[in-house]
Formats: C-alpha cells, structure tokens, sequence
C-alpha cells in the first residue's frame, strides 16, 4: 500500500510539473517563440557559414553575408509574390462581376442548381413554421425587441492596430536576425561550454556530445524532409495545373512548395489565390473548383500522409506521437508551434534517448 501511494504522489506531482511547463511555454511564448526560430534558423545557415569559414572568411564576416543574402533574397520573392498579388487584386472587380453573371444565369434557369436549393429551402422553412404553429397553438406575448446600435466605424483604430502589430512584427524579425547573427558568429562556443559543464567525469562529456551530435542528426533530418515534401508539392501542383491548362503553373508550383511550410496560412493562401486565378482564367465556377480540390488533395495527401511516416521514418518517432506534438505545440505558440513542434519532438527524443532517468520517455516517443 506504502508503495502504490508513492507512485500515486510521484505521477501527480509529475502530472502537476508537466502542466506546469505547458502553461509556462504557452505564457512566455512572446520570448520562447524567437528564441527557438533563431536557433533554428542558425542550424540552418550552419553549414554554410562553417564553408566561408573554411575558404578563409571569418565567422563575423561570413555570417553576415549568408544573413545579407538570405533577406535580400526573402525579400525579392515577397515582393514578386506582392506584384502577382497586387494583378490578382486588380482582377477582382471583373473576378466578381462575372461571379454574379453566372449567379444570375443560373438564378434565371427554373431548372438550374441554385433554384432547387431555393426551393428545397422554402419548402424546409414551411415545414418548420408548421411543426412549429401546431406544437404552441397559443403564442405568448413577445416582449419588446431590443435594437442594439453598432458603432460606426472608426477607420482611426483599425490603422492603429494594424500599425502596431506591423511594428512589433518587424522589431521581432529584427531582433531575430541579430541574434541569428550572434550565434553563427560565435561558431562552437556554446557547444564547447556545455561540454565543459555537463560534468567533470568523461562519461558525461561522452554523452553531451553524444546528444549534441544527435540534435544536430535529427534537425538535418526534418530539414530534408521538408525538402522532399516541398519539392513534391511543387512538381505536383505544376503537372496538375499544367494538365488542366493553367497559366503560370511553374509560377504556382513554386510558390506551393515554398508555402507549404507555414501551416494553415500557406495552404490557405496558396488554394484562394489559384481558385481565384482560375476561375479569372477559365471563367467558370466549376474550374475554380476544380482547381481549388486539386490543391487540398494535394495538401492533405503531403501534410496527412506523406510529411506524418517521413517524419516518422527519418526522427525514428512513432505516427501518433507526430500528431500528439503538432496538435500540443499549435494549442501552446500557435501557427509557430505547428512549424517547429516536430523538430523539438525530435530533440526531445534525442536527450531522453540518451539521459538516464529520461530513457522511458524515449522509448515512448519511439517506433
């Protein structure tokens, strides 16, 4: 008995001590979320900077031009991805006079689809308004109805807004890319103090390295698959339009591939955009279907199937738990958990492989 109550305290102050960490992460994401980008985005940048290292270029200087580079680049794409915005905008006038002609067409046709909805729909609502006569005979007395005033519209405040969180936006990219800077620019500094205090005895160096080691394995691998996985949406998203006739289909498969990272927003924007063009193009409202159900079987087929057993096969994690650490990290940092929640599984399971009193956990979270 002494024992089963011991083991009840240790899983409830465990459970306490978890839930504790989740509540802290989810607090103090303001702080956690551009420190781990920044780390990630050095494991990146890495190897390139570690190349102009070799070629004789100092880390300061090297890390600076792979950091020019890297922004001037991100910076043309958004500004071309901008352009083709501002022309799909420019269409939307015609996009949507053309959305209406063919409401109004197929409105004008007594045997078109939108007639029978119309009718089934009046025809429900009469069977609802007599189930519901014959169930109270006698209507009570309504009371007064209350008519709430909205407030006009105060354009002032959304521009407020929207200022603001444009400047926190870029205060926050900005202080990302010094501290990006920072790290490749300091090389194996920190590496070689975690050696140095994981412990006076071999052993323990042993295993800090050991773990190093495997973080650095285990990102290279989930760098890789996003690798495929982008280069599968891209290929596929360019044959697939191509076979319909889509204009710009290389343009589009580019474009899905580089967004397809960014959960929900990229495939969100990736499917309203080519529907939008599509339907500009073809004219019909069926192609743009057609177009949009393309993308989302192409999607869900990467981001359901193929991205969950990549991950799986490449970071020796089980499928479920795949899933269990996107659908935690979203609800913890959000969109920024969805993207980097498989790699910190993937470190996690690195330390717990290798940490004694953690090996459990380790062998949980692998296949």
């Amino acid at each position: 008995m002494q024992s089963m109550a011991l083991r009840t305290r240790t899983f409830s102050l465990n459970l306490i001590a978890g839930l504790a960490v989740l509540f802290t992460l989810r607090q103090a994401r303001e702080v956690l979320i551009p420190l781990v980008l920044a780390l990630f985005i050095s494991y990146i940048l890495e190897p390139i900077v570690a190349w102009l290292e070799k070629g004789k270029i100092p880390r300061a200087i090297g890390a600076a031009i792979v950091l020019v580079i890297l922004t001037a680049g991100i910076a043309s794409m958004l500004y071309s991805f901008g352009r083709q915005g501002e022309a799909i905008l420019e269409q939307l006038p015609e996009a949507a006079q053309k959305f209406r002609q063919s409401l109004r067409e197929g409105g004008s046709d007594p045997d078109g689809t939108l007639n029978k909805v119309n009718k089934a729909a009046n025809e429900l609502q009469k069977a609802a308004d007599e189930a519901a006569a014959s169930a109270s005979p006698q209507q009570p007395k309504q009371a007064p109805k209350v008519q709430v005033t909205q407030p006009a519209l105060n354009l002032a405040d959304y521009l407020w807004v929207g200022s603001v969180g444009v400047f926190g936006a870029a205060m926050q990219s900005l202080l990302i890319f010094f501290l990006v800077y920072f790290i490749l620019a300091s090389g194996n500094t920190f590496r070689r103090k975690l050696i140095t205090i994981a412990g006076p005895s071999l052993e323990k160096k042993r295993i800090t390295v050991e773990i190093l080691d495997e973080i650095n394995l285990q990102i290279k691998r989930f760098l890789w698959v996003q690798v495929y996985t982008s280069l599968f949406m891209g290929i596929a998203i360019w044959v697939a339009f191509r076979w319909i006739g889509m204009e710009n289909a290389g343009m589009w498969g580019i474009a899905a591939g580089l967004l397809k990272s960014i959960p929900f927003i990229g495939g969100t924007v990736i499917i309203g955009a080519t529907s939008l063009v599509g339907y500009l193009q073809f004219g019909t409202l069926s192609m743009a279907l057609l177009i949009g159900g393309i993308v989302i079987a192409l999607k869900s087929i990467e981001g359901l199937l193929l991205s969950p057993l990549m991950t799986s096969q490449s970071g020796q994690i089980h499928t479920v738990w795949v899933f269990v650490g996107i659908l935690v990290w979203g609800w913890v940092w959000g969109v920024w958990g969805l993207l980097l929640g498989i790699p910190i599984i993937m470190v996690a399971k690195a330390i717990c492989d290798r940490v004694e009193g953690l090996k459990p956990i380790g062998e949980l979270l692998g296949n």
